[in-house]
């Protein structure tokens, strides 16, 4: 997959095909944003952390997968001793920098005898050797089938994959890889990855051969004839049982295999690389990139973020290469990666483990798929866009901050009952596509000329206006939900967002007034699942599948094709899941407990709370997270001689327990 898959290779490292935008050259900044963690959040209650020895309670795990190919037909210069040689340099670097790693076979590769030899060299301890399933010629002669490729590996939907087999045959394609994989390791692999895995297949694994762990490429529409789009963004998830590539909603209908999403895509960059195009190009961690993965700026910008930004549960990236690119083309990008992860392992920043070890990890800890994040607080120089993903057993969503604007770029909804094609049915030609359900699509409903999306605005003296504001904060301290505060700078106030995997809530603090509301828009020829628009619920249809969102408090309009969702009384609920709970109003709990007032605020701020303020503390930081107030509770606070901005008040119990509120300063 990937553009690897059906493009010919260049050995110097280029592809002769690929077309992605250039990325202009930037530096790192080398300011640390991890004093505004404490900002921001709201109540703040102590929680146990299960991590044990260097792992923390929101750890950042780092995967090398590198998986083998016997053959590259692609190139008559890629020869089986190229490849096998790039496998050499990869394990000898690895070491040299004490770095572990997962080597997947495809079968061809699992029956050479030099692989066998070479990888039954490694410490068992930090090396883990699994399978990688694209089908191979031998593969299918072996388990009785008539091989229908071009070559002895081609990378076709219809030939390459486990998409293009009967249920049936796929069992019989399983059971010899692994009945050879035990005779040569004396074991089962525990992990299995591809580019795509069908659902039937993967439970077959799992169930016959207890593998505990999968991965499947990062979403992308189009490349190399392959989309998953609208997935579960980064991080893991337990697939439906019916759909590999959706999450499920509830334990009995999961399999029990984390499948972890690979190659570390850029979470501002990639999403709209190829806008306009049918074929997205990439810009990972891939370290045969040059303006990504390649790129020392660009790889100390990724690694800071993923090691910096608000995960929630845990934050993840693959590093790796598949060995068809060949060392040549990926020595520099290695060269840049593997020292400094080395040394963020060093520093007990991030967790080096097999794909297996994670797998473990998460079966140990989730019962179901965990809510997630993925937070950019600061872009390379030059750009001043942030993002965050969340994810969720129910939805995603991707909230852009650029040139001081927000927009909500992506929604997409999960159901487990919908039920993917290639879990029962073959494809029949090179391409196929595994979809969620879509409700916000700046991509897929964009054109170079027209930007998708959903974007805030304001009606100000008559006149729309998109608001602005400074820099997000986002938080994660309570367990399960993600906290989002943005100041604006068009007028007072504070944007403040909450997400769970219920849904979405959404006030302006400060600024109880101003009329503010999203409009979505698409471009002209942008085909949208809207049925029917109705104040309180938009229904949808996507392949057949009927899905709705609802507006707990607010409203839907009709907006041209799309809509506007407007406030209620300056509250906005949006359920994105299938569950009647209703979405949990994190604001309503914290202003139960804690009120601060009046806000904004010239002089006074009264402190009005039912909690106990014996013994406890009030500590106020400002947007950038320097402490300017530390005292023993009190009703009031003087804010007199605070300078104008937004500012956090954290209530600090006897018992540690942390309640957040915050204000404006005028």
């Amino acid at each position: 997959m990937k553009i690897r898959i059906i493009r010919p290779l260049n050995i110097n490292g280029t592809n002769h095909n690929l077309k992605t935008r250039s990325m202009k050259k930037r530096i790192v900044p080398i300011m640390l944003v991890m004093s505004m963690i404490s900002l921001c959040s709201f109540i703040s209650v102590n929680k146990k952390v299960e991590a044990t020895g260097n792992e923390t309670e929101h750890p950042k795990i780092v995967n090398f997968i590198n998986f083998i190919r016997l053959l590259e037909p692609r190139d008559a210069n890629v020869t089986q001793n190229v490849l096998y040689q790039t496998v050499v340099s990869q394990i000898t670097m690895m070491k040299k920098y004490r770095l572990g790693g997962s080597f997947l076979l495809q079968y061809d590769a699992l029956m050479d005898s030099r692989y066998q030899t070479l990888l039954k060299s490694l410490p068992a301890d930090s090396f883990e050797i699994g399978a990688w399933w694209e089908i191979p010629q031998p593969l299918v002669e072996e388990a009785g089938m008539k091989w229908r490729g071009r070559y002895p590996w081609d990378w076709y939907a219809n030939v390459g994959f486990c998409t293009g087999y009967t249920p049936v045959e796929r069992e019989k394609l399983v059971d010899v890889y692994m009945a050879d994989f035990k005779k040569i390791y004396g074991y089962y692999p525990k992990s299995v990855g591809s580019w795509f895995i069908d659902a039937h297949t993967l439970n077959y694994m799992y169930e016959k051969y207890h593998i505990i762990a999968s991965c499947n490429c990062k979403d992308q529409s189009g490349t190399d004839g392959y989309t998953l789009w609208g997935g579960y963004w980064n991080q893991a998830y337990y697939p439906s049982k019916i759909n590999s590539f959706m999450p499920a909603q509830n334990e009995e209908n999961q399999i029990p295999v984390p499948i972890f999403r690979m190659l570390g895509s850029d979470p501002i960059r990639q999403y709209d690389t190829g806008l306009g195009t049918t074929w997205q190009g990439v810009i990972t961690l891939e370290p045969v990139y040059p303006d990504a993965g390649g790129s020392e700026t660009w790889v100390n910008w990724f690694m800071k973020e993923l090691v910096e930004g608000a995960c929630m549960e845990f934050a993840y990236t693959q590093a790796g290469q598949e060995n068809s690119f060949t060392w040549n083309a990926m020595s520099k990008g290695f060269g840049i990666q593997l020292p400094l992860i080395s040394h963020l392992l060093d520093q007990k920043k991030v967790k080096v483990e097999t794909l297996a070890q994670s797998g473990q990890w998460f079966k140990d800890h989730y019962k179901v798929t965990p809510a997630t994040s993925m937070t950019v607080n600061t872009d390379i120089n030059g750009s001043n866009r942030k993002t965050v993903w969340f994810n969720s057993k129910n939805y995603r969503i991707n909230i852009l901050w650029e040139d001081s604007t927000l927009r909500i770029r992506d929604i997409h909804l999960f159901d487990e009952n919908y039920e993917d094609f290639y879990t029962k049915g073959v494809a029949t030609s090179n391409v196929c596509a595994f979809n969620t359900l879509p409700f916000v699509d700046a991509y897929i409903w964009s054109t170079n000329q027209q930007i998708g999306g959903m974007r805030l605005k304001a009606l100000v003296g008559g006149k729309e206006i998109l608001l602005k504001g400074e820099d997000p904060i986002v938080t994660d301290s309570i367990s399960g939900k993600l906290h989002i505060c943005w100041p604006l700078k068009s007028m007072e106030g504070t944007l403040v967002i909450d997400l769970d995997e219920k849904g979405m809530t959404m006030k302006i603090e400060g600024n109880s007034t101003l009329d503010w509301y999203f409009d979505m828009t698409t471009a002209d020829n942008a085909v949208l699942p809207y049925k029917s628009i109705n104040p309180n619920q938009i229904d949808c249809q996507f392949d057949g599948m009927n899905y709705s969102v609802s507006a707990v408090e607010g409203s839907f309009s009709k907006l041209g094709k799309a809509f506007r969702l407007s406030p209620k009384e300056n509250l906005l609920i949006l359920k994105l899941s299938k569950s009647s709970a209703i979405v949990n109003n994190v604001s309503t709990i914290q202003e139960n407990l804690l009120k601060v007032y009046p806000n904004p605020t010239n002089d006074i701020l009264n402190v009005d709370t039912s909690l106990d303020l014996t013994n406890g503390r009030i500590n106020i930081v400002d947007i950038a997270g320097k402490e300017v107030y530390s005292d023993l509770a009190s009703a009031t606070i003087n804010v007199t001689d605070f300078n104008r901005g937004v500012f956090m008040l954290t209530l600090i119990t006897q018992n540690d327990q942390k309640y957040s509120r915050s204000f404006v300063k005028q």
